[in-house]
């Protein structure tokens, strides 16, 4: 099976060229591309220093309309979305891509991640921990819609940008336009219901960058990402009291997302 990166690009990140090192850096070949709906000067100069191309989705729809086109747009049996102030370590598609073809029938393979803060590198904070106890069922039954599904029920521990898709199984998956925040765990809700493997590599491959200016940051500022969280726990859940007590809980994680948190 062959890979490919496509680069979700908005407007102009001042990361992105530290992505595109990662990327080159990989210690197994993929393709790799950049996808945006907000093309500028800027971006195009940086992707051709890479010789990378850029390529402009034609519909401004938002979060999953960006996502959907650089889907789209990968020719290669597996694709990541690999997100524009993150970063990959060298053995990331060595690893992924192994664990894919040792699978027999793979829907996805994720990876633990580290934080990228402004003090440094972070491995170890109680939203790390929460989130490894919680792949450590999916890890160890990668075959089971049940037990992923019941992980799922308690919040999403899957970091998005460390997701490699099968797309040559899933050609015509798309990402949910009815929500801005939430797009990834409301996707994996629906293929978690897929026969299948979820693989879970628990060495932290990939480094999610806190800062200001990130997406997770302006919707836990506006108030979307509560509003989705709610609405995810309300498709597992029945009882509304318990909901809102999961949604207190998991409100609390956000406070990770705060770059003064150590």
């Amino acid at each position: 099976m062959n890979h490919s990166f496509i680069v979700l690009a908005y407007k102009n990140s001042e990361y992105i060229e530290d992505l595109f090192d990662s990327l080159f850096a990989q210690t197994e070949h993929s393709e790799i591309q950049v996808a945006t709906s907000t093309p500028t000067d800027a971006l195009r100069q940086k992707a051709e220093r890479y010789g990378l191309k850029v390529r402009v989705n034609p519909v401004a729809g938002g979060i999953a309309s960006d996502w959907n086109f650089a889907y789209e747009t990968a020719r290669t049996d597996c694709v990541t979305l690999a997100h524009q102030d993150d970063l990959y370590e060298p053995d990331f598609t060595k690893r992924t891509m192994a664990a894919f073809r040792a699978a027999k029938d793979p829907i996805l393979v994720y990876t633990n991640y580290f934080e990228i803060r402004p003090e440094g590198r972070t491995y170890a904070n109680r939203l790390l921990r929460i989130k490894r106890l919680m792949n450590l069922p999916v890890g160890a039954f990668p075959k089971s819609p049940w037990v992923r599904n019941h992980v799922f029920a308690f919040g999403c521990p899957v970091s998005c940008p460390s997701v490699t898709y099968n797309k040559k199984r899933f050609p015509d998956f798309r990402f949910s336009g009815d929500y801005k925040n939430d797009l990834d765990w409301e996707a994996w809700h629906r293929l978690a219901a897929e026969p299948g493997e979820f693989i879970y590599l628990p060495t932290p491959l990939i480094g999610h960058r806190i800062h200001d200016e990130s997406e997770t940051t302006n919707s836990i500022l506006s108030g979307v990402r509560s509003r989705e969280d709610l609405e995810m726990f309300r498709k597992y859940w029945k009882n509304e009291k318990w909901i809102r007590f999961l949604h207190r809980l998991y409100e609390g994680g956000m406070k990770s997302n705060d770059i003064e948190e150590p």
